[in-house]
């Protein structure tokens, strides 16, 4: 039989209540499951069942994407240029076909580029056009000399490397020239349209896509057809150009508009006029059977 002073017995405290009424300002303590809270009392109190798993530093990267605030790195790393390299296919599509076909009045810059220029599109369209003059260079050679007796055909393997010299230079330096340029002359007039050097190199890169098919066209041994494609590329690269760059040049001095729309067609009339007469030989005309034949006979003497 238990006993009645048992210690382990539950015993009703009924003075509890009598000790509350008693003392009203006392502290009280509620012990509760975490599970039984309300959700509402969760959220504020920031409750987080995996928030001993989550990295702090993902965090940090989450917070610093979504705030639209990205670490500023130096030029001169691989992670500065890495962005340039981010960008999806149909833009590049979009790009290409609009520096093809040129809307009259449309920048080029504010229409495609939206401030997000790329160099993932301006180095493959290069790097084709480099490839396509030297092979097509190469081919338009040996259809011209083809047939000839004494002709034996050896491929050129210098004119990639001349072809990516100038090529690669034009959308490089002229770029860089003319962005230091504009700045130069932003700083003397403070109204002028600025573009950074990144997006005069993707305008640049761009300009060049309509030459690669040219070039292709250049394989066929006739004058009159790659004259007219050259003219024709020349209308559609050099209206991107200008019409991109005539909002930065519109509110300067007379003469430097002059002078800077001069040398953009300049540059471009001589890259490709120089291509063509370097990389492409001249179809020789055959001279007359008659002619030719003369030239090879040699008189006898007369007798005395």
């Amino acid at each position: 039989m238990a006993s009645t002073n048992d210690p382990f017995q539950f015993q009703e405290f009924e003075e509890a209540g009598n000790l509350l009424e008693a003392n009203r300002d006392a502290t009280t303590i509620s012990i509760e499951d975490d599970e039984i809270k309300p959700e509402k009392q969760r959220r504020a109190a920031a409750f987080s069942p995996d928030g001993e798993d989550e990295d702090p530093l993902a965090s940090d990267d989450k917070t610093e994407l979504l705030s639209g605030q990205q670490k500023s790195v130096p030029f001169w790393t691989f992670e500065y240029y890495q962005r340039f390299f981010d960008v999806e296919t149909h833009h590049v599509k979009e790009r290409i076909i609009g520096s093809m076909l040129p809307w009259p009045g449309k920048n080029f810059i504010h229409l495609y580029l939206r401030r997000n220029p790329d160099l993932y599109g301006p180095f493959w369209i290069c790097a084709t056009l480099v490839f396509a003059i030297a092979i097509s260079g190469n081919l338009s050679n040996f259809l011209v000399h083809l047939g000839k007796p004494n002709y034996k055909y050896t491929p050129e393997f210098q004119k990639v490397t001349i072809a990516a010299t100038a090529i690669f230079s034009y959308a490089w330096f002229v770029p860089l020239a003319l962005w230091g340029f504009l700045l130069w002359r932003n700083n003397k007039i403070m109204n002028l349209v600025s573009y950074s050097f990144m997006e005069i190199v993707c305008v640049y890169g761009y300009s060049l896509a309509i030459y690669i098919p040219a070039v292709v066209l250049w394989i066929l041994p006739y004058e009159w057809l790659r004259w007219c494609t050259i003219v024709v590329a020349l209308c559609l690269s050099g209206s991107v150009l200008v019409m991109t760059f005539w909002p930065a040049v519109k509110d300067d001095h007379p003469k430097i508009i002059i002078a800077i729309m001069s040398a953009i067609v300049v540059l471009n009339v001589l890259l490709a006029v120089g291509c063509k007469a370097y990389f492409f030989s001249k179809p020789e005309q055959a001279l007359p059977a008659d002619i030719s034949a003369a030239t090879n006979v040699t008189k006898a003497p007369s007798p005395t």
